[in-house]
């Protein structure tokens, strides 16, 4: 085993952060029971908060008793007052705090509000408070894309203890979505330090998502460095991370098994290890010689399958059979369900499937799950505001309705300070904006209008970033779709990468739905997994390639330039990159189908890429 810390890989992230609940809930009993306090270090984010919700749930149901716990958070952005909407204060009470029975004076947070002249002797004093409690017993951690824990960026020195750090750029990219635009979010942050960290008794250490694969490689497999916090984890004595499939995918025993000794070689692995050894020699996989194998710690593959030429074939023609220009089968009339988390997602990750769906005579539904409210810019909403008032007075219209609510969008967005949340009338201006784009947009692509269908699901309509859970109303409303229009194929976001979780949840709402539908039909409809703007499927997962031509690729770029409110600059491009949607997904799609021209398959302009839901 190459890694240098103990790492759990679980199938969900839900699995994960329940096991650190159950081991948060096991230390706070055994203190009880030992009559001596338990001190926990806390963390925030979108990463622990599975944890905390179950642990308010042991609370609630099983009587999990934190009246005698102290806790230290790990960090507050500066300054920052405590009741903002970004707060970490806030976000504490709201997520953990208000659902249990810790007593207010063991609660210890980062106070964002202390004047620039008393930071550094607040943070003395915040050590000294660790000190008196007896230190830390269990510190919860997440990993930031820099390997950050904390706010311990790159270059931190492993003897930092508690301070006033300045923020990377990746961390305040990543952070921009909470404060609606870069701009909105503080450059400094009070944060515990490494030696402060490192001090715990115990550590678990969670990560979630495709986007911190290659960091928890770099923390786990790579020697301790400063340029990332998170590798002096490797050092402490009890620390361990707690990573889902997607987070892990990228360590070797899960990337490149055979590398650390004997595998059992079925076809998903055996597809993994016969294209990464085409594409690290640069050969076709036809080509590849029992050589190739033997000098790259795959001669055992051979043994188990049958030798070079064998193995070769059988993985070539599984990929040969991916590729289709017919998605939904030569027969006219499938039913088709397109769910898109946000409005734009169908046209950005299967645009030209979309095209070729519509015109191959089937009957496409597109349905949006979400408003994507939250990403319209405020100027977009004047822009919109203006023109009804511009309309209505051209073509004589009654003003006095529309000019109460423009005089109110125009009011607030003027007073609206940064980083808050809309009022109602704003968000379904902006809702509505998203709306008329998506009906553009699909009907671009062929789409009937009156089979677009906006499912405003509840867990989304906070305001905010942070959503609710998945909630049993929310199934409902995808069961709804399902019933009405009882499709033959199902497409949906598979991909675990976006900025705030929400394609995670609204797939979780989808999954539950059809395990239930499974039980009202004969036969579940044909489910296929598209990526988003973030990531694309490796070639072995691969279940279906469709080609897309020179003419397809355009019609697709034009589809996405009618999403107007996400043009140029998105509110929430995701992980730093300066692309344009449109430009991320032509490069994929373009680079997919290199890729399997590099493989030896037939070329193409273009590849949009599915995996078939097995569940």
């Amino acid at each position: 085993m190459s890694e240098r810390v103990p790492i759990q890989v679980f199938d969900t992230s839900r699995g994960a952060a329940h096991e650190v609940a159950r081991r948060i809930a096991e230390l706070v009993r055994a203190r009880r029971k030992e009559g001596r306090p338990c001190v926990l270090g806390l963390a925030t984010g979108h990463t622990p908060i599975e944890v905390y919700r179950e642990l308010i749930r042991m609370h609630r149901q099983e009587g999990l008793d934190f009246s005698h716990v102290t806790t230290f958070n790990l960090d507050e952005y500066w300054p920052m007052q405590p009741d903002a909407i970004q707060s970490y204060h806030r976000w504490m009470h709201e997520n953990l705090f208000h659902g249990i029975n810790v007593r207010p004076e063991n609660i210890h947070i980062p106070d964002g509000s202390v004047p620039a002249g008393q930071v550094d002797a607040f943070c003395a004093r915040y050590e000294q408070q660790i000190r008196d409690a007896g230190g830390i017993d269990l510190q919860l951690l997440g990993i930031g894309r820099t390997g950050h824990i904390g706010f311990n960026e790159p270059g931190s020195s492993r003897q930092t203890v508690t301070r006033l750090v300045r923020l990377d750029r990746v961390t305040r990219m990543d952070a921009a979505s909470d404060f609606f635009g870069e701009e909105n979010v503080p450059k400094q942050a009070i944060s515990m330090g490494i030696r402060s960290i490192l001090s715990a008794r115990s550590i678990c250490l969670l990560a979630f998502g495709e986007h911190k694969a290659p960091i928890l490689y770099r923390a786990v497999e790579e020697p301790p460095s400063p340029q990332v916090a998170a590798s002096f984890l490797q050092d402490h004595g009890d620390a361990a991370f707690y990573v889902d499939r997607s987070a892990g995918a990228q360590l070797t025993r899960v990337a490149t098994p055979w590398l650390l000794g004997p595998c059992e070689w079925n076809e998903l692995l055996t597809g993994k290890a016969v294209t990464w050894l085409a594409r690290k020699i640069g050969k076709t996989i036809l080509s590849l010689t029992e050589e190739d194998y033997a000098e790259n710690h795959l001669y055992e593959l051979l043994a188990a399958r049958g030798g070079a030429y064998h193995v070769n074939l059988e993985v070539f023609k599984r990929l040969m059979s991916t590729i289709t220009g017919w998605p939904a089968g030569k027969e006219p009339g499938k039913k088709v369900l397109v769910f898109g988390p946000h409005p734009d997602d169908d046209v950005i990750s299967m645009g030209a499937t979309l095209q070729k769906l519509c015109q191959q005579g089937h009957e496409v539904h597109c349905a949006y799950q979400t408003s994507g409210n939250i990403a319209v810019f405020d100027h977009n909403v004047l822009r919109f505001a203006d023109f009804v008032s511009e309309f209505n007075a051209i073509f004589g219209l009654a003003p006095e309705q529309t000019a109460r609510i423009d005089l109110h969008i125009e009011q607030f967005l003027r007073q609206k300070p940064p980083a808050s949340v809309d009022s109602a009338e704003v968000q379904q201006v902006k809702t509505l904006i998203r709306r008329i784009e998506a009906i553009s947009a699909s009907g671009f692509c062929g789409v009937q209008r009156e089979r677009c269908h906006f499912l405003e699901m509840p867990f989304y309509q906070t305001g905010m970033v942070q959503k609710l859970p998945i909630g049993e109303e929310d199934v409902r409303i995808v069961l709804e779709m399902l019933r009405a229009v009882r499709p033959d194929q199902v497409y949906a976001a598979g991909d675990l990468s976006d900025p705030h979780g929400t394609h995670r949840m609204c797939l979780e709402a989808i999954f539950r739905a059809l395990e239930t539908y499974r039980c009202e039909v004969d036969r579940l409809p044909d489910v296929w997994l598209y990526r988003g703007a973030w990531q694309e499927w490796e070639p072995y997962e691969i279940d279906m390639a469709v080609p897309i031509s020179p003419d397809e690729l355009y019609h697709k770029r034009h589809a996405i330039f009618r999403h107007e409110s996400q043009k140029d600059r998105a509110m929430f491009p995701g992980p730093y990159d300066s692309r344009e949607f449109w430009q991320r997904a032509e490069d994929r799609n373009r680079g997919t189908a290199a890729l399997y021209d590099q493989l030896g398959l037939p070329q193409y302009h273009g590849i949009e890429a599915f995996v078939r839901w097995r569940g």
